[in-house]
């Protein structure tokens, strides 16, 4: 296989990020490393810590970071800071017009709605934080009971671990379902690949 043969998915950080959000999908793609190479990307490159306090090295910076792929927008404590960042939401929504598909976890999922990305969309997010999730994109179509939801070339899912469940949907859609089969076996995790699957909509009920 060629080097441009393989697809390139951007993760981005930002200071509090949750660490599941980033690792959990991380390691599902991480497992096709002859198929996708794995950049971290933040505001500027170098350490950037977790909600959980352990850094992450970013590679690149939003300048710096090369032509994507994919984009995986994690959630976190820091989404509420970041939700007012016009740098960071000026670069997701330019990269929103260029980058065939990004996908969010949990309050990721905000970021995107404030850049403008997800407007006339179903999308789906962290139901312990919908509410306020939602208040960021009145204009997006939001679902409150749902794993993940697939629009295209938006992929959202709910909370934290909800992320693996969805990388392995889009490895299924992008690879194949035994390709992404092979992932979730390899990585011994049990796969919810049903995407109406919430039971915490209902837990965290208004």
């Amino acid at each position: 296989m060629k080097e441009t043969d393989i697809q390139s998915l951007g993760i981005l950080l930002f200071p509090r990020f949750e660490l599941l959000d980033v690792f959990g999908p991380a390691e599902m793609f991480g497992v096709l490393r002859d198929r996708v190479r794995l950049i971290m990307v933040a505001e500027e490159a170098g350490p950037v810590a977790s909600n959980q306090g352990p850094r992450v090295v970013a590679d690149a910076d939003l300048d710096d970071c090369p032509a994507l792929d994919m984009l995986l927008v994690p959630g976190g404590m820091g989404t509420r800071e970041d939700v007012n960042n016009r740098k960071l939401l000026d670069w997701l929504a330019e990269r929103g017009h260029d980058t065939p598909l990004i996908m969010s976890v949990c309050t990721g999922t905000a970021l995107l709605a404030q850049a403008g990305l997800l407007e006339g969309r179903p999308a789906t997010t962290n139901k312990r934080s919908f509410q306020w999730v939602t208040e960021q994109g009145p204009a997006v179509e939001w679902v409150r009971e749902a794993r993940w939801v697939d629009d295209g070339d938006r992929v959202t899912s709910s909370g934290v671990s909800a992320g693996m469940d969805m990388a392995l949907h889009v490895i299924e859609r992008e690879f194949g379902a035994e390709t992404a089969e092979a992932v979730a076996a390899g990585t011994e995790y049990e796969w919810h690949r049903d995407a109406a699957w919430d039971p915490f909509a209902k837990l965290y009920e208004p």
